[in-house]
């Protein structure tokens, strides 16, 4: 059994009579995830040869464009709170960044901001992949300080205890829940060390195949994972993440194919 010890890292003194300031883990769970992220895909850009600098610049927009489409993604879904609430809609420091959102927008930017910049496209989304999902394996860390993203009531040994404040309606009386921010986590870091230490070696020569394994993955873990979630959005009878998460896994055979059908010589006539 193990608890948050609560959203705050430490607090910034008060400056001039404003502040102080607090400075929350899931802020700097963030950005370790983006630095680190980033890091890692420079050295591997630089190993590969590849215009490394170019292709951090398309990714910090990548980033920043991710962020702001999995801020519309929470909050589009999650309306009945945030219209409400609309001084909330900025407030990312709170939490409430749907992945999803962001690997719609986030990808697509970097595409658009690629071609724009004339700079390796396939080839950049594949050493950009693992980066990613190394960042997502460390920022899901932020949902356990906030006490968010976790499971429905269990009695695991491994089981999270959530404060009465932070229990959904109907759920009051049970202290004790999965803690799938943690199962994303790991699967996110077993994703990582299969495409840099299996699937990259294999696929070199499928430029963009890495970038949709990670996609197809990443997707199979989530549609699993979401199962056991207490707060899915909900389209009808459907939880939309895992429908998601079936769109992830079709564009990624697909893309799969596609990228060793280009990249097949042609045979003689």
């Amino acid at each position: 059994m193990f608890a948050s010890p609560g959203a705050i890292a430490f607090q910034i003194p008060a400056i001039f009579g404003f502040g102080p300031f607090p400075v929350r883990w899931y802020g700097i769970l963030m950005a370790t995830s983006i630095v680190v992220g980033l890091w890692v895909a420079h050295r591997q850009a630089k190993r590969e040869g590849l215009p490394a600098d170019d292709i951090i610049s398309v990714a910090q927009w990548s980033i920043l464009a991710g962020i702001i489409g999995a801020r519309f993604y929470e909050v589009i879904f999650n309306w009945d709170y945030y219209g409400q609430q609309p001084w909330k809609i900025p407030a990312v420091w709170e939490g409430g960044l749907a992945m999803h959102g962001g690997l719609i927008v986030g990808p697509l930017v970097g595409v658009l901001l690629a071609w724009k910049w004339h700079v390796p496209i396939l080839k950049g989304l594949d050493v950009i992949a693992p980066a990613m999902v190394l960042g997502q394996a460390i920022g899901r860390w932020g949902n356990f300080f906030n006490e968010e993203a976790f499971g429905r009531p269990t009695d695991v040994a491994w089981k999270l205890y959530i404060s009465p404040a932070h229990r959904p309606p109907g759920f009051g009386q049970f202290e004790y829940f999965h803690p799938t921010f943690l199962y994303e986590s790991i699967w996110d870091f077993a994703v990582f060390v299969a495409l840099v230490s299996w699937l990259r070696p294999s696929l070199r020569q499928y430029p963009g195949a890495l970038f949709f394994c990670y996609i197809g993955l990443y997707s199979i873990g989530r549609f699993a994972i979401e199962a056991l979630r207490l707060d899915s959005f909900w389209l009808g009878n459907f939880r939309v993440p895992q429908l998601a998460s079936v769109l992830g896994v079709l564009v990624a055979v697909i893309g799969l194919a596609w990228t060793r059908h280009r990249s097949s010589p042609v045979p003689a006539s």
